[in-house]
C-alpha cells in the first residue's frame, strides 16, 4: 500500500484552509422533508429478502389492531395489556398432525424446530377435547406446501407421531363467508365451535369493508382448492349451521383467527390469537401507547418505537416499522457508532445517517430502508443511548448537500488510513466522494501485539505477546529468538483468537521460536487473512466471479490501483479477475474486511543464478537447491522455507503457491470513516468540519 506510510500531518495542515468554507446551516437549499420513515424488518424484494412465517407482537400496554386503508386506520380490536398477537399469511401450509394429545403435538413442534422449520400449533375445542393441529411454514402455492409436507413426513420422528402411512394434509386461503355478524371474538368463536362439533372446519374471523368498522364473523373452511372447499360447504349445509355460505367478498378484507399454542410448553397456557392476513391487498396496523414500544419476537425480541404494518408482499409476510424520522435516527446512530465516542463524532454520524436515509427515497418498494447494513444498522429502542439521542437532537433536521442537493452520505467503519474514491470501489466517479487521509488508528488502542514466528518444525503462525518472552538470542539470520511461556500455547493462522478456526500448531513452555514480525491484533484498522493454498483460494472465488478463473491459481497480483491504493484490477495467472466492481474483490476472496490490501504470494520469488541468469517462481517450478556453509548442495524439499533479503529481512516462503492478504480498514471505505470521525473529534474538530472533510465541497443545511 504505497500510501499507508503517510502521516496525518496533512489533516492538521489543511484544517485552517478548510475551515474557511465550512458554512453554517443555510436556508436556501432544497432539502426534502420526511416526517415518518418506513423501515423494512421482514421484506421480499429484488434488492432484499428476509422472511418469517409469522410475526409475534407484544407490548407492556395494550396493542391496538386495525386495518390500514389508503385514507385512514380502521380499528378492529384491542388486546389487553401485556398480551401478544401473532400474524401469518393466509396462504398454503402443510398439515402434519391432528391430535388431542398436547405432548404429542409439542414433540412434533420441537422436532420441526430442530429441523429448522417454522411450525405452528393451533387448537380448536371439540367434543373430544382440544384438537391440536401442527401446520408448517408459509407457501405461495399448494404445490410448494405439498412438497414441504412430503419432506417433513419423511422424517422418522414426525412420521412416527403422525402414523407412518399418513400423508400430510393441506390448508389454504379459500374460505366461505357465513354472512353472520358478532359483537365479540368470543361470540364468533362459540358459533364456529358449533360447526366444529358437527365436523365442519370453521373459524372466527374479522371482516372489514371499505372505510366501515370491522366486525367478527365466522368463516367455513381453510381449503387449498375448490374441490376441498365444495366438500366442506356440503358438510356445513348438511349440518344445517352454515348460514348463507357465500364465497368471500373480493371487496372485503378477511382475517381468519386461530388459537395459537406455538410458544406454549403446556396445555394450561393461554392461547395467543394467530391472525391470518390475506396474501394481497389488506394491511394490518398495530400501534401501542406504551413507552416501551412494540416488541417483535422474531427479530431478536427487539422493541420498536412507532407502529407496524403487516401485509403480504411477493408471496411473503412483509413487516414494516413506521415511525417518526428523527426517532429512527436515534437508533441508527446508536447502532452504527458506540455511544461512548466523542459528541462531535456522534453528531457527524447523525447527519450522515439522516442524509443517507433521505437520499434513498423508497429504496425497497414499500419501504424507504431496511434494518440491516444494506441500508443502515437499525436495532429499535435497544440501540438508543442518551448520548446518541442528544447528538440527533442537537443536529435536528441538518443534512449534507452538494450543489443544493442531498448527497449519498455513504460511510464505513474504518478507512484504514485513507478513504476510497468512489471510482475505485464502484466504478463511477462522484465529485464529493474523493480519497482523503483518515485518522483511523484509534481502533488499535489497548490491543495486544502478536508475533509472527517460525516454529522448530518450520510451521509459521502467530502467538500473542503475553505468551512469549525474549531470550536475548538471535537466529543465524539475525532474528530475535523468543521462548514460549505457557504449556498448550496455540499458534494461530492470523493475529486473532478464533475459536472456530483450526490452529497452526500447539506448543509448550520452553519452546524456542524465531520472530519474523510483530503486528497489532487484527482489528478495524489492520488485519491479516490467509494463508490460503491455491486450491482453497480458487474455491473461495467459485460463484462470485462473472468469469471463473481457469485452472489452479499460480500467481495473484494487483494490476492497477486507485487513488487510495486500493486495487482496481487484480490479475490471476496474468489475467484480470472478472468482477462487476472493484468492491466485489472483498467477497470474491473470502469476505475480506476491505479492499485496501497487499497480496503476499509466498511462492513468488526471483532466484539469481550464475552469470546473471534469473529464474522466476512459480512460473519455473523446477527443483530448488541450497548450498550449505560446507559447500554441499542439497535439494530443498520442505514445504516452508525462509529467504533472507539483502536488508536483513526474513521472508516466509513456500514451495507451492499460497496467498495471504495483509490489509487495512473495514468496509468499502468511501465517504465518512467512523473511526476517522472519532479521530478528528479527539483532535478537536466539530461535526461540521468532520462532515465536510469526508464529503468534499459539501454544505450542512437545515430543512
Amino acid at each position: 500500500m504505497p500510501r499507508a506510510k503517510r502521516t496525518l500531518a496533512a489533516i492538521a495542515a489543511g484544517a485552517i484552509a478548510l475551515s474557511v468554507w465550512t458554512s453554517h446551516p443555510s436556508q436556501g437549499a432544497a432539502v426534502p422533508a420526511l416526517d415518518t420513515i418506513r423501515v423494512g424488518i421482514f421484506l421480499n424484494t429484488s434488492k432484499y429478502s428476509l422472511s418469517t412465517a409469522a410475526a409475534t407482537f407484544g407490548s407492556a400496554g395494550a396493542l391496538a389492531v386495525g386495518v390500514r386503508t389508503p385514507s385512514d386506520i380502521v380499528p378492529l380490536f384491542q388486546t389487553g395489556a401485556g398480551e401478544s398477537v401473532r400474524i401469518t399469511l393466509d396462504d398454503y401450509k402443510p398439515l402434519l398432525l391432528e391430535t388431542t394429545d398436547f405432548m404429542k403435538a409439542l414433540n412434533v413442534m420441537k422436532r420441526l424446530k430442530a429441523l429448522g422449520a417454522s411450525g405452528f400449533m393451533t387448537a380448536a375445542a371439540g367434543s373430544g377435547g382440544k384438537l391440536y393441529r401442527i401446520l408448517e411454514g408459509s407457501y405461495a402455492t399448494a404445490a410448494l406446501a405439498g412438497a414441504a409436507g412430503d419432506k417433513w413426513m419423511k422424517d422418522g420422528t414426525i412420521a412416527g407421531y403422525a402414523g407412518t402411512s399418513k400423508k400430510a394434509g393441506l390448508t389454504g386461503p379459500l374460505h366461505l363467508d357465513t354472512g353472520a355478524k358478532y359483537a365479540s371474538q368470543s361470540e364468533a368463536a362459540a358459533a364456529a365451535q358449533k360447526l366444529n362439533d358437527a365436523g365442519v372446519d370453521a373459524y372466527a374471523a374479522l371482516k372489514q369493508t371499505g372505510t366501515a368498522a370491522g366486525f367478527y364473523t365466522v368463516l367455513v373452511g381453510a381449503a387449498a382448492d375448490q374441490t376441498a372447499l365444495a366438500a366442506v360447504k356440503a358438510l356445513a349445509q348438511q349440518a344445517g349451521g352454515g348460514g348463507t355460505l357465500s364465497p368471500t367478498d373480493a371487496k372485503s378484507s378477511y382475517f381468519l383467527i386461530r388459537d395459537d399454542y406455538t410458544t406454549a410448553d403446556s396445555a394450561s397456557k393461554p392461547a395467543v390469537p394467530l391472525i391470518a392476513v390475506p396474501a394481497t391487498g389488506a394491511k394490518l396496523w398495530l400501534d401501542s401507547a406504551s413507552a416501551g414500544g412494540i416488541k417483535l419476537t422474531e427479530r431478536y425480541n427487539r422493541s420498536y418505537r412507532g407502529s407496524f404494518e403487516v401485509s403480504g408482499q411477493s408471496g411473503k409476510l412483509a413487516v414494516i416499522n413506521e415511525l417518526p424520522f428523527e426517532q429512527y435516527i436515534y437508533s441508527v446512530v446508536g447502532g452504527e457508532m458506540p455511544a461512548s465516542w466523542p459528541a462531535e463524532a456522534l453528531k457527524a454520524q447523525a447527519i450522515a445517517a439522516r442524509t443517507y436515509a433521505l437520499y434513498q427515497g423508497f429504496g425497497f418498494q414499500i419501504a424507504h430502508v431496511v434494518d440491516t447494513t444494506l441500508s443502515q444498522a437499525y436495532g429499535g429502542i435497544g440501540a438508543e443511548k442518551p448520548t446518541t439521542i442528544a447528538a440527533v437532537d442537537a443536529t435536528q433536521g441538518e443534512v449534507a448537500t452538494y450543489e443544493g442537493n442531498v448527497i449519498n452520505t455513504v460511510f464505513s467503519s474504518s478507512a484504514g488510513g485513507f478513504t476510497a474514491d468512489a471510482q475505485e470501489i464502484w466504478g463511477s466517479s462522484v465529485d464529493y466522494l474523493k480519497s482523503v487521509e483518515s485518522p483511523d488508528a484509534s481502533s488499535e488502542k489497548g490491543l495486544y501485539k502478536w508475533y509472527r514466528v517460525v516454529l522448530p518444525n518450520s510451521l509459521v503462525g502467530y502467538i500473542r505477546e503475553d505468551l512469549l518472552e525474549d531470550t536475548g538470542q538471535e537466529s543465524a539470520g539475525g532474528q530475535a529468538v523468543l521462548r514460549v511461556k505457557t504449556d498448550g500455547t496455540k499458534v494461530r493462522p492470523i493475529p486473532l483468537v478464533q475459536d472456530n478456526v483450526a490452529v497452526v500448531d500447539t506448543v509448550n513452555r520452553g519452546t524456542l521460536v524465531v520472530q519474523l514480525e510483530k503486528v497489532t491484533q487484527s482489528n478495524e484498522m489492520s488485519w491479516v487473512r490467509g494463508t490460503y493454498s491455491a486450491a482453497e483460494l480458487l474455491k473461495l472465488t467459485q460463484g462470485k466471479l462473472s468469469k471463473p478463473i481457469s485452472g489452479p491459481i499460480r500467481t495473484l497480483e494487483i494490476g492497477k490501483e486507485g487513488p487510495s491504493g486500493r486495487p482496481t484490477e487484480i490479475l490471476a495467472n496474468g489475467q484480470a479477475v472478472s468482477v462487476k466492481t472493484p468492491d466485489a474483490f472483498r467477497s470474491a476472496f473470502g469476505s475480506l474486511p476491505s479492499t485496501l490490501f497487499t497480496i503476499d504470494e509466498t511462492a513468488r520469488m526471483t532466484i539469481a543464478g550464475a552469470g546473471g541468469a534469473t529464474r522466476e517462481r512459480p512460473a519455473d517450478s523446477g527443483a530448488l537447491y541450497t548450498v550449505g556453509a560446507d559447500g554441499q548442495t542439497q535439494e530443498l524439499k520442505a514445504a516452508n522455507f525462509f529467504i533472507l533479503n539483502g536488508d536483513g529481512t526474513v521472508r516466509a516462503a513456500t514451495k507451492d503457491p499460497s496467498f495471504r492478504f495483509v490489509g487495512s480498514g473495514n468496509g468499502h471505505g468511501v465517504g465518512l470513516s467512523q473511526y476517522g470521525a472519532r479521530g478528528l473529534a479527539e483532535l478537536g474538530y466539530d461535526y461540521k468540519y468532520i462532515m465536510q472533510y469526508y464529503y468534499k465541497d459539501s454544505k450542512i443545511v437545515k430543512e
